[in-house]
């Protein structure tokens, strides 16, 4: 395909580090704010800027958040490295012979572990991209695999609208869209508002699950066309550090026991179901259920944490950037910058186009500010608001925000930050297959936002 070598040459010319896209993010949002938002302090402008820029980097809520997404990481990556689950997907790489069988076992298991939980199907993902990529060097036959990477990072393309969703999740919550509409709306419409809007409104909804089963369909066979023109890349070095003898002679006999690993294990499930029983999903519900299966299913402590420990890396970009992303979202709230991009849209929108600019004001957002919870936060009144005005049905509006949220990722790549580690690949090598993806993705939303 033409265009997709000269998106791959752009990207592979111009594309610089997720780190350093972090930074040039930062200065652009320092930039539009100083030009076409108001000065709401005494000091200078600029200084005040800086100063919302430094309180959004230590916002104490955002610290938590960002501390829960990087156990999800840590967590779902240590169930993966599990023998169990190794056991799982080395069974299912054994069907991937060249690019085409790849991409497509890739992308659909991906897609179906990411619905479950985003954190767990990212590192699935690439856990996948690498075993293919391993295979593919110890048995001799050749594939695209930067392409085999951008399919296991496609999970991040339906996540928002699966059973992990931050935005779902959270108007689940007894009273949380009552308290988050307190003080912008007025005491009669605010009673209006429903206690909680149910998964069964949202993620498990007729028309969501049918837009997830067009999704799955049709991304892998995008991926199927992608991969029919036969290219195929040279294999990173996959050599891993193996545990000397003299390593496993520090192992203490506690550290090995089965018994007290297990035992421990159990204990961490059955406060999980005294405790979570019958609530709707939540970032610590599944922390804490990952934590139990993984201690389970690693058998012992010393091996549960060798994979704490490399797991760990992979959430090493997140854990330095997720500062930076939450000053952008610190000087974007303060000055109204996503009040003033939601209601540029929203200001034409009518009853069956909200959704649409929802949809996209959500996607440009996700841009300067790639946290569905952060996003939520800060735009989920607004898009309230807004489908109540105009009669949009609430779930209908946050799912339309999911989606947005959720299909940039393809575009932004902070989320791919452990995949890259995990397959030893670069952002710009994936982001040509993930662009389209964005396009194809983007299609299938927006019509199923105007036909549902």
């Amino acid at each position: 395909m033409p265009i997709t070598k000269t998106i791959e040459t752009l990207f592979q010319k111009y594309i610089p580090s997720p780190f350093v896209i972090a930074i040039l993010l930062t200065l652009l949002t320092m930039i539009l704010a100083l030009l076409f938002t108001d000065n709401p302090s005494e000091s200078s402008h600029p200084i005040t800027i800086l100063n919302f820029w430094e309180e959004g980097i230590w916002d104490t809520n955002l610290l938590v958040f960002a501390y829960q997404m990087m156990l999800i990481l840590v967590l779902g990556h240590v169930l993966v490295l599990s023998k169990p689950m190794a056991w799982l997907i080395s069974k299912i790489t054994i069907y991937a012979r060249d690019t085409v069988s790849a991409v497509v076992l890739v992308s659909v298991t991906t897609m179906l572990v990411a619905f479950f939980n985003w954190g767990l199907g990212l590192i699935f993902g690439a856990i996948m991209a690498r075993k293919i990529g391993e295979a593919a060097v110890q048995k001799g036959f050749k594939i695209n695999y930067p392409l085999v990477g951008a399919a296991g990072y496609v999970g991040l393309m339906i996540w928002h609208g699966g059973m992990s969703g931050s935005a779902p999740l959270k108007v689940a919550e007894e009273a949380h869209l009552t308290t988050m509409m307190q003080g912008i709306l007025p005491p009669d419409q605010l009673a209006t508002i429903p206690e909680i809007i149910t998964s069964q409104q949202t993620i498990f909804s007729w028309w969501n699950l049918l837009l997830f089963g067009i999704l799955l369909i049709v991304i892998p066979f995008t991926f199927y066309m992608l991969a029919r023109n036969g290219k195929t890349t040279q294999l990173p070095d996959f050599k891993t550090t193996k545990e000397t003898p003299e390593d496993q002679e520090k192992n203490d006999k506690l550290d090995s026991s089965k018994l007290l690993t297990i035992g421990f294990g159990f204990i961490v499930i059955v406060t999980f179901f005294s405790r979570y029983y019958g609530e709707s999903l939540s970032p610590n519900m599944l922390n804490f259920l990952m934590l139990g299966l993984g201690i389970i299913l690693h058998g012992n402590f010393k091996n549960f944490l060798k994979a704490v420990e490399e797991a760990i890396g992979g959430a090493s970009g997140i854990l330095i950037q997720f500062p930076l992303y939450f000053g952008i979202m610190g000087i974007m709230k303060s000055t109204g910058m996503v009040t003033m991009i939601s209601d540029a849209f929203i200001a034409v929108a009518t009853e069956t186009t909200l959704p649409i600019f929802t949809f996209f004001s959500a996607g440009l957002v996700n841009v300067f500010v790639p946290s569905g919870g952060g996003q939520w936060a800060i735009q989920g009144p607004i898009v309230i608001e807004s489908a109540l005005s105009l009669g949009v049905p609430l779930p209908k509006a946050i799912m339309a925000l999911a989606y947005g949220d959720q299909i940039t990722n393809m575009l932004q790549p902070f989320w791919a930050l452990p995949l890259l580690g995990i397959t030893k690949l670069k952002a710009k090598e994936i982001l040509p297959y993930t662009l389209i993806l964005m396009l194809v993705g983007s299609a299938i939303y927006i019509l199923g936002l105007l036909l549902v």
